[in-house]
C-alpha cells in the first residue's frame, strides 16, 4: 500500500469487529466512501481501511465490490454481474421483458420499501445520485448495450434508466393506480416493448 493512502485514509477506533460485526462494519464504511468517492473512486481497500477490517473480508462477505455496492446503498441482495448475465441469457429481443421481469422480480417481495429509500436518498444527496448514476448506467446498462453493439449507447442507456427508475416511482413510492397494484405480466405488455426499443430500435 502506498504510505501517503495509509495517512490519509481514516481508520476505526477499537478492536477489530468479527463475524456479523465486520459485516456490518464494511456496509457503514461502504455507504460513507462510495457516497464521498464516487462508485469509480472507491476501492475495495479504502472501504476496508474505513471499517478497520482486512481488505479481505470484502471478498468473504460480498464477493467483491458491486455487490457491496448493491447491498450498501441499494440496499437489495443482488450480484450486479450475476444480474448482467441474467439480463443477457437469453434472444436479444427479449431484453426488454427480461429487465422488466427481473426489476420487479427484485422489489416486489419486499414490497418496494428499500426502493422508496433508495429514492429518498437520492433526492437529499447529490452524491448519491452520482453514485447511483455511476452504478447503474455504467456498471448494468452500458454493458447490456455493449453486448448489442448499437449506436448512440449513451442515449439508449439513460433512455433505459428513465423508463426503470419511472416504473419504480409509480410502482413503489407514489403509488399510483392501477399501475401500483397491477400484475407483472400486465407490466411487461405494457412496458417491455418501450424498452425493447431504446436497447435495439430506432429512437430517432
Amino acid at each position: 500500500m502506498n504510505p501517503s493512502s495509509q495517512q490519509t485514509e481514516p481508520k476505526r477506533r477499537g478492536r477489530r469487529a468479527g463475524g456479523e460485526d465486520t459485516k456490518a462494519a464494511l456496509l457503514a464504511a461502504a455507504r460513507e466512501v462510495f457516497v464521498e468517492r464516487g462508485y469509480e473512486g472507491s476501492t475495495v481497500r479504502s472501504i476496508a481501511a474505513r471499517a478497520g477490517v482486512d481488505a479481505a473480508m470484502v471478498n468473504h462477505w460480498f464477493g467483491g465490490k458491486e455487490k457491496l455496492f448493491a447491498q450498501a446503498v441499494l440496499q437489495v441482495p443482488i450480484d450486479p454481474n450475476a444480474l448482467v448475465v441474467t439480463l443477457l441469457d437469453g434472444p436479444d429481443d427479449e431484453i426488454g421483458e427480461r429487465i422488466v421481469r427481473t426489476f420487479l422480480g427484485v422489489w416486489d417481495p419486499i414490497g418496494g420499501g428499500q426502493f422508496s429509500a433508495m429514492v429518498r436518498s437520492v433526492t437529499a444527496h447529490d452524491r448519491v445520485a452520482e453514485v447511483l448514476r455511476d452504478f447503474f448506467v455504467r456498471t448494468v446498462l452500458h454493458r447490456i448495450i455493449a453486448h448489442l453493439d448499437v449506436p448512440d449507447a449513451e442515449l439508449r442507456a439513460t433512455l433505459l434508466a428513465s423508463q426503470i427508475f419511472g416504473m419504480g416511482m409509480i410502482r413503489y413510492v407514489v403509488r399510483f393506480e392501477p399501475l401500483a397494484s397491477a400484475d407483472v405480466d400486465t407490466l411487461v405488455k405494457a412496458i417491455a416493448p418501450n424498452l425493447q426499443r431504446y436497447l435495439t430500435g430506432d429512437i430517432g
